[in-house]
């Protein structure tokens, strides 16, 4: 119970950072210029382009869960919880571990991810156009498996169309830059509220992308501009200038988005648990 409180304490003090719009002068310049970029796109083309963004993200979603890797994921989770609990064979058996021990394992997995962002941003670096072309991609897959492994490990199972949808919310709101998360990060906290927990389809609105995923994006392509105008600084054969700068944004981006959804399901599991 105290451990649990104490959960709470952090989780009230992390809401209450969330809450704080801590940009510089020059972060509020730059979302300025993205909105007033965004206004100048017709709605149609906007529109169009968000459908066809969610159904991407939705396709990539159960391509990944589906996967032999993601399998194994699946698998190393359950091992490593069974050594906790002989009785764990599933997992849905993992809430009946103590929260502590799930926080435990969803550390360890998204340490994994953080460390395979940092690498994928560093090989962004060294190479050459056609790693610069993958690499939005290979980050929407990283973080979507960090948001997925998360949910399993406090014993989702995302195969239900309802645990899906949650996670792909979760997975957007994480994205969004900081000062925009806490709108996101309420509604999430009414849909687990308002949850009929006998429900096996998501009923509310499947929406996902919104005009501010755009500052993301707009991210990753200066990002790989950054790279691509250091490139040619090498030390020692190597341009470091821009392993460092691949390496060190990829996983400031995973690690935001872990910590995004450490902090949902933990405070899932403590309202559901209550």
């Amino acid at each position: 119970m105290m451990h649990e409180q104490q959960l709470l304490t952090e989780m009230m003090n992390w809401e209450d950072d969330l809450k704080q719009d801590n940009r510089t002068d020059i972060q509020l310049t730059v979302t300025k210029w993205i909105n007033h970029g965004m206004s100048q796109i017709p709605l149609h083309a906007k529109q169009t382009f968000y459908k066809t963004f969610d159904t991407l993200i939705f396709h990539l979603h159960s391509f990944i869960q589906n996967s032999a890797v993601q399998e194994d994921t699946r698998k190393q989770i359950i091992i490593t919880a069974k050594a906790i609990n002989e009785e764990i064979n599933d997992i849905s058996d993992l809430h009946q571990l103590p929260l502590s021990q799930l926080i435990f394992l969803a550390e360890n997995q998204t340490s994994k991810q953080r460390l395979y962002s940092f690498v994928q941003g560093g090989v962004t670096g060294i190479g050459g156009i056609l790693m610069s072309s993958i690499d939005i991609p290979a980050q929407t897959v990283i973080n979507l498996r960090t948001v997925q492994s998360v949910a399993m490990c406090y014993g989702y199972e995302l195969k239900t169309p309802y645990e899906m949808m949650i996670s792909l919310k979760v997975f957007h709101a994480a994205l969004l830059p900081k000062h925009l998360q806490y709108e996101q990060w309420c509604k999430l906290k009414e849909e687990i509220r308002d949850r009929d927990t006998m429900n096996y389809f998501y009923e509310g609105k499947e929406k996902l992308t919104f005009t501010t995923d755009a500052e993301f994006l707009l991210k990753q392509i200066a990002k790989l501009s950054a790279i691509s105008l250091f490139k040619r600084k090498l030390l020692s054969g190597l341009p470091v200038i821009s392993i460092m700068i691949g390496a060190s944004m990829n996983y400031q981006l995973t690690r935001q988005v872990s910590e995004f959804a450490n902090k949902f399901y933990t405070y899932r599991k403590l309202v559901e648990d209550n």
